[in-house]
């Protein structure tokens, strides 16, 4: 309040004759409102100059109080079960229970944010949506692995194998470690249950691809005898196996709200349970559909006859004796290409080996042995 303001509407209050036209102008104020405050004043003293509300006395289109209660109650319930509790979801969860009238998402943040459950971040960069996905169900799988800790803390590793399409969790196993045992294990459970996959998509760990490294480790192998083509993410680009990375903070959630598991077999019962609760649950990605019904609603793809093994090139030194090491094998090619460096051209255990644009030795890798003898097969060229 412009305090000369304050006063001249004091001393008119008071009785006191003043020119209040020539003041209304002097001061760019219109006589209703210079008297408007004078009643103000008579009526309540100096409590008459306070900035009123301009909020509106009444609200048809406001909330009942029970509903911000239920949105109060879902958002707890939701947190204590370890599931996923923004406006979304628990408008959802709302929806299921037949709340009337059904708040909208932003009428659930509004609610959330005025009891203090949320934080508004306006600075905050909005979401894009850039999403890839394989356009039908069995068109590619991923597969990546989350360490865990038993109630003893022992550290176990979780193995999640995700269908791109649908987001359906068609396996989730309990191993001691990724290791490409257990792994294999893992996706032949999901193949009973879901049928063979046209890609299985993974990191570079060691338990699933040794593509990068210029070799085939078993789980490629396994996958390539059925046909499954195993492609591998570029290193250092978790955003690739996004989806199955996702994920993994959704379980992690899910476990924390429960107490640790004592062994292997009770982690592997917590993740059946978790399964069964995820792939039925309303995800915000798929509109709304659950990971069964966004798998079950189209026509399973499956691999094709013809599908190559995987393949690659990649260099190793000739030793002393004539020997080059590659995936676990040492292969034979001669004692007079010792000290060269040899180009090895391979497609599952099928290698050619160039010494100077020179074939030393084609052959297929024998598994049941490490060492491959030189044959009696005439090598082309001469060093």
């Amino acid at each position: 309040m412009d305090p000369e303001f304050v006063a001249m509407v004091a001393r008119v209050a008071a009785g006191e004759k003043i020119n209040v036209s020539r003041f209304c102008d002097e001061h760019d104020v219109s006589r209703d409102r210079f008297y408007h405050y004078v009643s103000r004043f008579r009526a309540e003293g100096a409590a008459g100059f306070t900035r009123r509300s301009t909020a509106p006395k009444h609200h048809p289109a406001a909330l009942p109080a029970r509903v911000a209660e239920a949105v109060l109650r879902a958002r707890k319930e939701l947190a204590d079960e370890g599931l996923d509790n923004g406006p979304i979801s628990i408008r959802w969860r709302l929806e299921d229970a037949g709340i009337v009238p059904l708040p909208s998402p932003s009428s659930v943040y509004r609610i959330l944010r005025e009891h203090g459950h949320i934080t508004p971040e306006p600075r905050k960069r909005p979401r894009t949506r850039r999403r890839f996905e394989f356009a039908d169900p069995n068109g590619c799988w991923q597969i990546d692995g989350m360490e865990h800790y038993l109630a003893d803390g022992t550290k176990v590793c979780i193995i999640q194998i995700l269908d791109d399409h649908s987001r359906l969790d068609v396996g989730t196993y309990a191993a001691a470690s990724e290791n490409g045992a257990d792994t294999w294990t893992a996706l032949q459970q999901a193949f009973d249950g879901h049928g063979l996959p046209v890609k299985v998509l993974s990191d570079n760990g060691l338990a699933f691809s040794g593509k990068h490294r210029g070799r085939m480790v078993e789980l490629e192998r396994h996958l390539a005898a059925r046909g499954v083509t195993s492609i591998a993410s570029t290193p250092y680009h978790p955003q690739t196996c996004g989806k199955n990375e996702r994920v993994h903070q959704t379980l992690q959630k899910w476990l924390r709200a429960r107490p640790a598991a004592e062994n292997l077999v009770e982690l592997q019962q917590l993740l059946d349970h978790y399964r069964t609760i995820y792939n039925n649950r309303r995800h915000q990605s798929l509109d709304g559909q659950t990971p069964q019904q966004r798998y079950d609603a189209s026509t399973k793809t499956s691999p094709a006859g013809g599908t190559q093994a995987p393949s690659g090139l990649t260099q190793r030194p000739v030793s002393a004796t004539g020997v080059v090491a590659f995936t676990g094998c040492s292969i034979v090619i001669g004692r007079r290409w010792a000290g060269h460096t040899a180009d090895l051209y391979w497609q599952g255990d099928r290698v050619t080996i160039m010494i100077n644009d020179t074939v030393a030795r084609q052959l297929t890798l024998n598994r049941a042995v490490r060492y491959q003898p030189l044959t009696s097969q005439k090598l082309s060229g001469k060093p």
